[in-house]
């Protein structure tokens, strides 16, 4: 049996046991290891007395790819990134923001879902968890807009939605394990995050004025608030202002080099929001939570990538990467037709598994097919399919895949998001919160159509780089 075969098995495989519900982590894992000792084995022609020389092969192979991967000094913006979001919430920056959004954008028809989804984006700047995001935000947006008269269903799904764009805006660790995979530039990703972040928001804020203005009782406006009562409410914001700052200079100066590396603007940031934190009178069993909830999502993240990796590993052994980039140029389609199915095949895959497993697994395969189409990772802007170069197609793909990650997130029947949600407000099912997600699906929909149509959203911020 060729390579090809046994890996287009072992995939099947694999997949087969993520369907019944084994974890991500562990099905790769387990799946990988099985295709490299097959390999090996293979390579031996299943010679019986040869079957302990693959078996210890595949095991020295599967115990270092992983370590060679997480030893990167880049992996440590995943735990800084989402320690600052946890710190954030226990400085009560989140309702600090929150309260900001309300007094500036209330007035708007639909404004306390207006001012959630802007707030939602001001704390993703400072989280890179979706699911934080959504929790937080459960907690504190949802009865204001159930005390105005808000649909719980339209409330829960405001939060929801709001809550994917920490996938996007950076601080990201969507962008971060997608740079690792790939093996491109983080800042460049980073920096590409913030303008189509921004225009989710705007496209989600867009969507809930025109359901507001449409249906009057959906979300009466919040009035009232004086000039004076609006720039009080920026102070205690300002960190979070500082934090974002911080973060840009350190990836890109537009007056000069930059101040360092993102690691290291994500460390004076969240030593920032940290001090912060203890200002506003955290205690020591706050920052423990918060510590303790950082490196559960840390170690959860990090078994999914060496889990991943060494199935990764078994993928470019097997050729089965080569193999689907041939396959893909090989049609007789547009590039463009063939991206947009990929995209389409993005959304289905979701349905059925959490976003970073999903990339995880998907990118291996999917990113030189994606690069071929445009014509190779050195291809210039004038010879490629796309109209840009090949690392700005890495940066432009990213950014459309961690999009569809964050479509994901609100999906049925995964849609974690959704479950958060729920899970936070006893009196909310997870179906209502699917429910009120619904009219997100047409603002995700446009956005990423924008994305793809207009490139330029994406590559601007990076291109100055």
């Amino acid at each position: 049996m060729d390579s090809i075969s046994i890996g287009l098995w072992v995939s099947g495989g694999m997949l087969v046991m993520v369907l019944l519900g084994m974890r991500v982590a562990f099905a790769a894992g387990m799946a990988g290891f099985v295709g490299l000792v097959w390999l090996r084995w293979n390579g031996f022609d299943y010679d019986p007395e040869k079957f302990g020389k693959a078996l210890q092969i595949s095991v020295r192979i599967a115990g270092l790819t992983p370590q060679s991967k997480v030893s990167a000094n880049v992996l440590s913006l995943i735990p800084v990134f989402i320690l600052i979001g946890y710190l954030a919430y226990y400085a009560h920056l989140t309702t600090a923001l929150f309260e900001a959004c309300k007094r500036w954008f209330g007035w708007v028809p639909g404004g306390l879902a207006v001012s959630t989804v802007f707030a939602t984006a001001g704390f993703a700047a400072v989280s890179g968890a979706s699911v934080a995001t959504a929790a937080v935000f459960a907690r504190i947006a949802i009865p204001e807009m159930l005390k105005l008269g808000y649909n719980k269903q339209f409330a829960a799904g405001v939060v929801a939605a709001g809550g994917t764009l920490a996938s996007l805006i950076p601080p990201s660790a969507i962008l971060v394990i997608y740079a690792i995979i790939v093996e491109q530039d983080v800042g460049k990703l980073l920096l590409a995050g913030f303008i189509p972040g921004a225009f989710s928001a705007i496209v989600y804020a867009g969507l809930i004025i025109g359901i507001a203005m449409t249906f009057k009782t959906v979300g009466p406006p919040v009035r009232g608030f004086t000039w004076t009562q609006r720039f009080a409410s920026l102070p205690p914001a300002l960190p979070i202002v500082a934090v974002v700052v911080i973060i840009i200079f350190f990836v890109y100066n537009p007056f000069g080099d930059a101040w360092g590396t993102p690691t290291e603007g994500g460390a004076i940031g969240a030593f920032i929001v940290f001090c912060m934190a203890l200002y506003r009178g955290m205690r020591w069993g706050q920052l423990k939570e918060a510590l303790l909830e950082t490196a559960k999502l840390t170690v959860m993240i990090f078994t999914i990538i060496w889990g991943v990796l060494i199935y990764v590993r078994f993928l470019g052994f097997a050729k089965l990467p080569d193999a689907f980039s041939d396959w893909i140029t090989s049609l007789e389609m547009s590039p463009m037709l063939i991206l947009v199915c990929i995209l389409l095949a993005y959304a289905v895959l979701g349905m059925f598994m959490d976003a970073i497993g999903m990339l995880l697994l998907t990118l291996p395969v999917v990113y030189p097919a994606v690069m071929a189409l445009n014509g190779g990772e050195y291809v210039s802007a004038a010879d490629s399919a796309f109209g840009m170069s090949g690392p700005m197609c890495a940066i432009w793909f990213g950014i459309l895949v961690v999009k569809m990650a964050e479509f994901c997130l609100i999906t049925p029947p995964i849609g974690l998001n959704c479950f958060v949600v729920a899970g936070v407000r006893d009196d909310l099912t997870v179906q209502d919160v699917f429910k009120g997600v619904m009219p997100f699906f047409v603002a995700d929909a446009a956005t990423i159509a924008a994305l793809v149509a207009f490139p330029g959203i994406v590559l601007w911020l990076p291109s100055l780089v």
